[in-house]
This record gives structure tokens, sequence and C-alpha cells, in this order.
């Protein structure tokens, strides 16, 4: 991208590395242009997603509860599956701390035995550990001194605590700590990789990674917030759908090779999820995109002895070999499409004997689905427009029940890429305010000034900078007239100032 310009494109299957795949595909690129030409690099990665899903490369995990003597029929990760506990070592510490709903400590913090916890940990060789303390979104002193206290006991430990992660809901935001704990290791060894993938192409630019609210991160706090990457992939294809169509409130369809991913957009951004999110089977309340995701997509195995099937079973990146139109001995949903006239890749002779009967049938199929998902995502009856992205939108035609328009854009296949790439650097505050001596108007003036710091302290053009997104809640059961303020301001990345001033 030169500003609002595409200036490159390539697209090259995925690889079980996926490292190797964002190799080929920067060499692809430059070898069209000069390495200095860069100014940045963003990336949009499934790696953490990924290791959590297939419970590999995990770190074994501490986690340390505040919040004693309550709390204790409830341990943390009590709810998760068995594989991720074990792939963890279920270390569990519950300690003394922690609030009751109004403020008010449940008990003392206990620097004595946090200590004797910082010595078992240590003989245990655990590097990572996740510190969650009750209501701590509402008062997180204890966690930052539980912290401290550990990281001076046990030098060089990663620390993540939950109330700069979750929000109110003890066991999701505990658990999404957790995850982004268990992930830190595996985080640094990525940006490093990451880091060496553009070094060899002889870039010498900053490299960001793609958040899952649409906005980007640098590297370092990409090493601390492994977690926030996660479903930054449908997030990347929603953003760059906008991008493409200029439609700011739409659903967005991105079909891949083995799933699609419905969303909706609201003022340019993907929709949060306002309920918790399960991961890997792990119930989680930290800021996440509304997406549903579901096996349809371009590498989709149709079954026809039977029931006519399509997916969720699917080639995935093995399409380019395995697929009747390449040569291959699977009948796959890119088949029915060439088959239809839908589309043109691979041989098209080698499908002309399907069955018009099964074509016809299979996209009806397949159209019925997506229709039902975008069904599933919007808020209200009344036809909404609709914009279909990834490789895999050659399965649908030009309608959709339900859309009021359907958009597929020229660049539709590299939407995800596009999104990362023209991303901005956001700022956000999920805050509990007590308006005892404040009004409504001063809380959320001062949570907007601190979203506006935060987005420029990550990298905002301070010039660019605006407040995107403003939600605050009456919290009934709280004490003090409390009020829940949660604020997002997003702004250029600065250097996107000098493309702007060339006109590009």
């Amino acid at each position: 991208m030169h500003g609002r310009r595409v200036v490159a494109e390539a697209k090259t299957p995925t690889t079980p590395d996926v490292t190797s795949g964002i190799v080929t595909a920067i060499g692809q690129v430059m070898s069209r242009h000069q390495a200095g030409e860069v100014d940045a690099v963003m990336i949009g990665t499934t790696h953490f997603t990924n290791a959590v899903v297939e419970a590999r490369h995990l770190m074994a995990t501490a986690v340390v509860r505040l919040g004693l003597p309550a709390t204790q029929e409830l341990p943390p990760m009590v709810d998760w599956p068995e594989r991720l506990r074990i792939a963890l070592g279920h270390h569990v510490y519950i300690c003394h701390g922690g609030h009751e709903f109004d403020g008010r400590h449940i008990s003392e913090l206990d620097p004595a035995e946090l200590i004797r916890v910082a010595e078992e940990i240590g003989r245990k060789g655990i590097r990572s550990i996740a510190i969650s303390s009750v209501f701590s979104p509402i008062n997180g002193e204890f966690e930052e001194e539980a912290g401290s206290v550990l990281s001076a006991a046990l030098p060089g430990v990663a620390i993540s605590l939950s109330s700069q992660i979750g929000r109110l809901g003890l066991l999701e935001r505990e658990n999404a700590t957790v995850l982004n704990a268990c992930l830190r290791d595996l985080a640094d060894h990525t940006v490093q990789a990451f880091q060496g993938a553009i070094g060899s192409a002889g870039i010498n630019a900053p490299l960001y990674l793609s958040q899952n609210d649409g906005t980007l991160m640098a590297v370092e706090q990409a090493r601390r917030y492994p977690v926030a990457t996660f479903a930054s992939g449908p997030t990347n294809s929603m953003r760059g759908a906008a991008f493409l169509t200029g439609l700011l409130d739409c659903a967005v369809i991105d079909i891949g090779g083995t799933t699609s991913d419905v969303g909706t957009l609201q003022h340019g951004f993907p929709r949060p999820a306002s309920v918790a999110v399960e991961m890997a089977e792990v119930r989680t309340n930290f800021r996440m995109p509304d997406v549903y995701s579901f096996g349809i997509g371009g590498g989709s195995v149709v079954r026809s002895d039977g029931a006519l099937a399509v997916g969720p079973e699917s080639v995935g990146y093995e399409l380019p070999t395995r697929a009747l139109c390449f040569g291959g001995q699977t009948l796959t949903a890119t088949d029915v499409a060439v088959a239809a006239g839908l589309a043109d890749v691979g041989n098209p002779a080698l499908v002309r004997h399907l069955d018009r009967e099964l074509v016809r049938r299979c996209l009806n199929l397949i159209q019925a689905r997506v229709a039902q998902a975008v069904d599933r995502m919007r808020t209200s009856a009344a036809p909404i427009p609709v914009v279909v992205v990834g490789g895999g939108s050659i399965l649908l035609g030009d309608r959709l029940p339900g859309a009021s328009v359907l958009v597929r854009p020229e660049q539709f296949a590299v939407a995800n890429a596009i999104g990362a790439a023209i991303a901005q650097v956001g700022g956000e505050v999920d805050q509990v305010f007590t308006l005892g001596g404040l009004s409504r108007d001063t809380a959320v003036d001062s949570a907007k000034a601190t979203a506006v710091d935060r987005a420029v302290t990550a990298g905002a053009d301070p010039a660019t900078v605006q407040v995107v997104d403003v939600e605050d809640v009456p919290l009934s059961y709280l004490p003090g007239n409390a009020v829940r303020v949660r604020v997002k301001a997003v702004g250029d990345l600065r250097l996107e100032a000098k493309h702007l001033a060339t006109g590009g």
C-alpha cells in the first residue's frame, strides 16, 4: 500500500509452517519493488490461535488468584478441557486479597504468602504467571502489588495481569489472562521469526501485528499481549472490505479455504462481542469481535452419497493438489464453482462431467448456509448490504437472500492483507467510575482523554486521532452511583504522514 493505493499484491497457499508462507508472499511482492521503499510491515497472524486450539507450543503457567477466603469452590481453570490443563501443567494457587463489588477488601494481601508461592513456582521452573484478583477491573491495586512481589522474587518471569486483559467476570477474565500467559514464549519466538522474515528480504522497517479490534500493535506489545491477536484474521478481512467498498455499516463474509467468517461493521470497525466468547472451549471475556464461523470454504469436501453435504471436512491448503479441477481426486466446493462457471481456476475441462443437478444443489446449499449465517448476525429484519471477500468468495453468485446488495470488490482475494496494511493505531479504556463527586460528562471526558493518550503512545499521529466509540452503562449493583465507561480512539500510524504529504 502507498497511502490508500494498492501498488502490489501476492497470494500464496497456506503452508503448515505459516512463517514460510509469509516469506514466500513477501518475496513475490519485493521481486517488483525495492526494500528501501517499505516504511512499515503489518502482519495478521493465526499463530497464537492455532497454538491454543491445537494445545501445542504452550508454556507451563502458574495461575495466582487473589480472593481467599472466597472463590475456593470454583478454582482457576475449573471449566477448561483436560488437554489444555495438561499442556499448562495445572499449577494453581489461591491466595488472600481481592475486592468486594463495592471496592471493600475481601482480605488483605499477604506478601509472605506470595513469596512462599514464588518459591514453589521457582522450584518448578515456571517462567510465566497469570495473576487475577476478584473485581480487579474496579480496583487493580492488589494485582499490581502481587505482580511486583512475584517479579522481585522471580527475576525475568513473565507476568500477566487480568485487569489489563479482561473485563468484569472473574472466571472468564482469569481464563483470558491464563491464555495470554501461556503464549508469552511463543510470542517471543514468533515475533523473532517475523522480524527474521522481513530482514531476510532486506527490509529495514518497523513491524506491527494486527489486533482483533482492527488496529495495530507494536511488536513489544505483541510480546506482552499475544491474546490480543485472537480473531484478527476475520477482523482484517472486515476492515479490508470497508476500505475496498467504502461501506462502513454492513455485513462481511470472509470465505477462506476451510471456513467462512461472518461479522458486521459499525462505523467501519467490527462490532465487538457483548457476551463471553469461547476460544478452544475456554470461556473468555476480553475484547473480541462478534464473528460467526462455519465450515464452508473453497476446499470444503462435497459428499453426495446419501444426504448432500458440503464441509465441514476440507482439503485446506492441499486444494491445489487434491481438487478435481487441479487434477486431484477429491470433489470440492471449488470444483462445483468452476463447473458452474462462477470461477476460472485450474482446468475447467476436468469438471465438465459433473452432474448439472448436483452442481445446482451444492450451490443452493452453500448459498443457504451463508444467508443463514448473515441472518444470525444482523440486529434487524431489514435487508443489509453484504460484502463478500476471501479466495473462497467465488462460491457465491451475484445475489444473496436477505441482502440489499451483494458486493464483491475487485481485490476480494487479498482483502485480509489490505485490512492489515491500512489498519490504524488504537487506544481503549474500559473503566468503572464512581460518580459520587464526579459528573457523568466528566467521567466520559476523562476516559476519552485516556483513550486518546493511549493511541498516541501506541504510535498514532496525534493530529489524526479520533474517538470512534463511546459506551457508558450504569452499574446499579455498585454503590456510589457507579458507571462503566468504554471508549475507543484510533488514529493513523505516524509513518503514513509522509505518504499523505506526497499525495499517495
